[in-house]
């Protein structure tokens, strides 16, 4: 055998020497024949043939390398198969500056966007902008709980997850969501839809408490010069039955039919929390949605994924052609549509072990289909002139 290190970044070791850190040798080679072991960096790399097919393969070796503290992944290296165990890390390792700094912008683009909704001029007094911090906490919440949520589960299952990363746009909420990333491949298919449901209802929770605070603060008036304005721009936000309930609940009004008065902008921060649960619910690729339908469904989740864009351009088509309504309007549906599409071709997570999902989730997996249909609405953002 050549000991030599042709890519420069590891240390060769003999054909029959054993890492000192991976399972000894005997317990990789009834899958996958070694014939070079090699550390690079802080992975251990195992150079060979595999003997059955890569997922009995997983199944077989994913255990014995996690036993030891590492997730293992199946590749090629320089043209040849090559096991990688890399070290599992499920806790945070010094300051997360990224997430913290994302976070910070991210409280400044939505007291930023706010300020709009409070009628706040932010370019002639920028420290007003202050004034719109319940609609920024609302946001954060709302998003900062359904991240957590999934961080939460992941650790609980020793998935390797990362803090959540917000996302700061120009938009009208200020942000695009939060997001975290995860490292590492699913145990089984609890683990897989226990990461993945705890999001949505995490963040269902906290969107519920934040609507009904919300719908009992003041509403908000437009000053008379933007009422009486013929050339302004009116948003009209669609409510979904989730919050249209809330309010007949709590008997408090949404002030549809009054051009001067809108609700407090803290319950647009449910509005969000709400439309978020809807869209990461689509049961496609790895949103939540499709991580709950795949430990669910099995394979069947990609063939359900598979109708989901043609599902959306329909939509987008007929509230066009039908319901007349504006392209700026269906256009998050034709974007989504485009996403989605994207999202199924890349496939779901798929967890080592298979097994079926016991009824209790499943039965969870559906009323948690079922929430997120509430907080569906065909019209989410109309732009009227």
């Amino acid at each position: 055998m050549d000991d030599a290190d042709p890519s420069g970044d590891g240390t060769a070791s003999g054909r029959t020497a054993t890492l000192d850190d991976g399972p000894p040798l005997e317990r990789i080679e009834s899958v996958f024949a070694v014939y070079e072991t090699r550390r690079e960096d802080d992975q251990l790399v195992y150079y060979g043939d595999p003997l059955v097919a890569p997922e009995p393969l997983m199944r077989e070796l994913w255990p014995v390398f996690r036993e030891g503290g590492y997730d293992l992944e199946l590749t090629r290296r320089h043209g040849e198969y090559a096991l990688v165990a890399e070290p599992r890390t499920v806790g945070i390792d010094g300051i997360p500056w990224t997430n913290v700094l994302l976070l910070l912008a991210t409280v400044g683009s939505t007291l930023f966007a706010g300020s709009m909704w409070y009628h706040i001029d932010p370019f002639a007094d920028p420290l007003a902008m202050v004034d719109a911090w319940p609609f920024m906490v609302a946001i954060l919440s709302v998003l900062g709980v359904h991240e957590m949520g999934h961080y939460v589960l992941s650790r609980y299952h020793g998935v390797d997850a990362s803090l959540p990363y917000f996302i700061p746009v120009p938009t009208l909420i200020g942000t695009m969501g939060a997001v975290i990333k995860m490292k590492g491949r699913m145990p089984d298919r609890k683990a897989l839809f226990d990461i993945g449901v705890a999001g949505p209802l995490a963040g269902l929770v906290a969107t519920v408490v934040v609507t009904v605070v919300g719908l009992h603060l003041p509403p908000v008036t437009a000053p008379e010069s933007v009422v009486a304005d013929p050339n302004a721009i009116r948003i009209d936000l669609g409510y979904p039955p989730l919050l249209e309930w809330l309010a007949v609940a709590f008997d408090q009004p949404l002030y549809r039919d009054d051009p001067a008065t809108a609700v407090n902008p803290v319950v647009i921060g449910g509005w969000v929390g709400m439309f978020v649960t809807f869209l990461n619910l689509i049961p496609v690729g790895q949103l939540d949605g499709g991580h709950i339908l795949r430990a669910m469904a099995g394979r069947l989740q990609e063939t359900i994924a598979a109708l989901v864009p043609g599902a959306l351009f329909g939509l987008a088509a007929y509230l066009y052609y039908v319901g007349d309504h504006s392209g700026n309007t269906v256009f998050i549906w034709v974007f989504w549509g485009i996403f989605t599409a994207v999202l199924a071709s890349v496939g779901p997570a798929s967890p080592i072990r298979d097994e079926r999902l016991d009824p209790g989730r499943f039965l969870l997996g559906v009323v948690t289909f079922g929430l997120g249909a509430l907080c569906f609405m065909p019209v989410p953002v109309a732009i009227v002139q």
